[in-house]
């Protein structure tokens, strides 16, 4: 099976001898086009594959080491991704010659510097301190021909963009290839910027079900505001929402919430175990389903309490929780909610949308996606208000005799060209 992936024979070894039967579907999609050198977009599930995938096309396009400067550079999210990898690179590298190096934030700079200057081929890091060190001409990127992103949603998430995109840009030509659980907007925006005309492989595999589930809908949202705002929306409808809980991250979050939903729901809405005493809320859920003047409720996720939701209809997940075991438990059918009608409703960003896949990945459904409301209002599509300014005019003649005088129109410039753009201009004049 393992000679599907056309590997050599000490890699088809390393791969027998580390317990692999045969290959995943992402790495028989994948390898031909890593080893033929395109630009290579790879979405899939948690535990699909795609580290070996490209680990495996690293170790055979690489061949030898002890070359004078990296040739592969791997970025990662954090410290525990750098020592997951590179214990990868070592389980399945046979050819002692190839050296990996691992760099991450913690630790000194000096002995990373240290290691590199002693020799790597293959360099596996986080992009900030990637970045640090090309900063100060510790990583040689002149010869780089595979630049790798692996969990780059993840890398997105923690707002390390800039780093990625310099790494890239400092890079003259090599192969790019980017391996994540979901690919969205934020994700487009900083990989466009390198890729070239990349070839896009997904696979959705979940395997059969594996949890009974309640009733779910999933709305994709730009931003945490236009969240608040098709929240609002669908609960202003009484005869639908007679009851439902709201689950957000925090109790500064429920808080929040409340405030800009207090206005047009009024009584209807409270919190659970609120921060203030001066909000309406309730110490036991079993008072909020006895309770006909409450309809809706907001329960922060930080209480770290569970919850019995049975006898509520309706299920709002504003915010998508970390930990994928407190969503699932809220969605899986048990005897408690079997007889009941129940619709879990949740809204996600797209920096939401990896925890959405584990979800996924864990119940071994996809949540259907329902349509925005038309009358919704989309936060980043609001007009920006104009800024007002006042124009500030010279006038010459008041000014007589001061330092500031009017150039000369010989000498006026409507351009402003870089110095790099004058010496080609100048070169391209001979």
């Amino acid at each position: 099976m393992l000679e599907k992936l056309k590997l050599s024979k000490p890699l088809v070894r390393a791969m027998t001898d580390a317990g692999y039967l045969g290959p995943k579907e992402i790495q028989l999609k994948t390898m031909s086009r890593i080893l033929g050198g395109q630009d290579v977009i790879s979405v899939a599930p948690e535990g699909s594959g795609k580290t070996t995938a490209y680990v495996l096309g690293s170790l055979m396009r690489l061949k030898y080491g002890l070359e004078e400067a990296p040739r592969a550079l791997v970025l990662v999210p954090d410290k525990d991704h750098v020592l997951a990898v590179v214990e990868r690179f070592e389980l399945l590298n046979r050819n002692q010659t190839i050296r990996i190096v691992g760099l991450y934030s913690e630790g000194g700079m000096e002995s990373q510097m240290d290691a590199l200057a002693d020799g790597a081929d293959i360099v596996v890091a986080t992009p900030d301190r990637a970045r640090a060190i090309y900063l100060k001409l510790g990583l040689n990127l002149n010869k780089i021909i595979m630049f790798i992103v692996d969990d780059a949603a993840e890398i997105v998430k923690r707002g390390m963009q800039l780093p990625v995109a310099e790494l890239a840009r400092s890079i003259v030509k090599c192969q790019h290839l980017v391996f994540t659980e979901v690919l969205h907007d934020k994700l487009h925006l900083l990989i466009d910027q390198f890729m070239n005309q990349p070839a896009l492989i997904e696979v959705n595999d979940l395997g059969e079900p594996k949890l009974e589930t309640i009733d779910q809908l999933l709305y994709k949202v730009p931003d945490f505001k236009t969240k608040v705002n098709l929240l609002n929306l669908l609960l202003r409808d009484k005869d639908v929402f007679s009851k439902a809980v709201v689950f957000v991250n925090t109790r500064l979050t429920a808080e929040k919430v409340f405030k800009s939903l207090f206005k047009y729901l009024d009584k209807d809405i409270a919190i659970y175990k609120p921060l203030f005493f001066d909000h309406p809320g309730f110490d036991l859920i079993d008072d909020f389903k006895q309770t006909d003047d409450a309809r809706i409720l907001l329960i922060a996720d930080d209480l770290k309490e569970s919850i019995q939701l049975d006898g509520i209809p309706f299920i709002f997940h504003l915010e998508i929780p970390a930990d994928v075991e407190t969503f699932v438990g809220r969605i899986v059918k048990n005897s408690s909610n079997a007889e009941n009608e129940q619709m879990a409703l949740s809204f996600s960003t797209d920096i939401e949308l990896a925890l959405i896949k584990k979800i996924e990945l864990a119940i071994g459904k996809i949540l259907p996606i329902a349509e925005l409301p038309e009358d919704l209002v989309i936060e980043k599509d609001k007009p920006k208000k104009a800024v007002k300014t006042t124009k500030i005019t010279q006038d010459t003649e008041t000014l007589s005799g001061a330092a500031f005088h009017p150039k000369k129109e010989s000498n006026a410039k409507d351009y402003n060209y870089s110095s790099r753009e004058k010496a080609k201009m100048k070169f391209k004049n001979r």
